[in-house]
């Protein structure tokens, strides 16, 4: 189970290093600047729109476990969750720079395995990696990413626009990516008490790429500018759907109905954490790293929305003096609260 690329350290120089590293990220766009390693990037962005920026840190054993990660889905792990913040406003992506630290334990094929993730992400949703730097460190592989977006000032969407009796909708089912955590974990386990076991994974793919290779929604942003329909208020569901309801709810001054039995879970889901003896309802409001998209739309929008592929209505809007409710399948009424991932 474990990653077997990390073993002889790196050799050669740093600049030959990212020079060679470089030529995975292939530069198509005039309006870039050229060679990954420049001091910063520069680039021409498209007249009218406005620039948006998210980035964010990468450590090991805290955000990722290399037991059971293998270095080429963390790397395009780490460009997905980027593009997944862009997503949220309902932006998309335009280019990356990424800063790498890792000791001596690691290999160059570690860092072309990682490497490779990255340009497989940049490739699938045609981002450029802009800038990209090397330096050591005294243990472990930490990862920073930037990645700079772009959309029109009518469409981009934050998180204070809801109205009261807005509805709220969420892309594809949640639940899943920490379902797949507590898989790996739990064959960690196993793992670290008999190393000659081979993990019982059989039948969990869907689960296992939810939390190794999560991919952002940029399908649900294409089909909303399909139907020219542009949501109100929208969050990243990255520490669980209750977490996220919050943040729209406190931007926007207002209070929400959510029903369980809206809630989108996958059957695999509900079927694994049942075994594991845990609510689904439970993770799908509290898990984490789902990544999906939380927004909301006007009450004349709903017949543009309720056809859209992978999208669930699963409540309203209301007064933020009636509170933040979920509406459970035997019709209690429990406030939500952020527990997080």
């Amino acid at each position: 189970m474990e990653n077997k690329v990390i073993s002889t350290p790196l050799s050669t120089g740093k600049f030959v290093l990212l020079e060679e590293l470089a030529c995975k990220f292939p530069r198509k766009d005039a309006t870039l600047s050229e060679g990954v390693s420049d001091s910063a990037s520069l680039w021409e962005p498209a007249r009218g729109n406005r620039q948006l920026l998210s980035s964010r840190l990468f450590i090991e054993n805290i955000h990722f476990d290399l037991t059971y990660v293998p270095l080429k889905h963390l790397g395009y792990k780490c460009i997905s969750v980027l593009l997944s913040d862009l997503v949220a406003m309902n932006a998309h992506a335009v280019h990356a720079r990424v800063n790498i630290a890792l000791s001596n334990r690691f290999s160059r094929a570690a860092l072309n395995e990682l490497t490779d993730g990255m340009a497989r992400c940049c490739e699938r949703y045609h981002v450029l990696l802009s800038g990209m730097d090397i330096q050591t460190a005294p243990a472990g592989l930490m990862i920073g990413m930037s990645v700079v977006g772009e959309g029109h000032p009518d469409s981009i969407v934050c998180r204070d626009g809801a109205k009261e009796k807005e509805l709220i909708c969420v892309s594809g089912d949640l639940g899943a990516a920490y379902a797949g955590l507590l898989l790996l974990e739990r064959e960690k386990k196993v793992f670290e008490a008999n190393p000659d076991m081979q993990p019982d994974l059989a039948g969990y793919d869907y689960l296992l790429e939810r939390q190794l290779k999560p991919e952002p929604r940029v399908d649900i942003v294409e089909a909303l500018a399909q139907q020219h329909l542009v949501p109100t208020a929208a969050c990243n569901v990255n520490d669980g759907l209750a977490t996220a309801l919050i943040h729209l709810c406190r931007a926007s001054h207002l209070g929400c109905v959510v029903y369980e039995n809206k809630i989108p879970i996958d059957a695999l889901t509900f079927n694994t954490l049942k075994t594991l003896k845990i609510v689904a309802t439970t993770i799908a409001l509290n898990g984490g790293e789902d990544y999906e998209w939380l927004f909301t739309v006007k009450q004349e929008d709903y017949e543009k929305v309720k056809d859209i592929a992978n999208v669930s209505v699963i409540g309203y809007m209301q007064e933020e003096s009636a509170g933040k409710i979920l509406i459970t399948n035997d019709d209690k009424v429990i406030d939500l609260k952020a527990q997080g991932f």
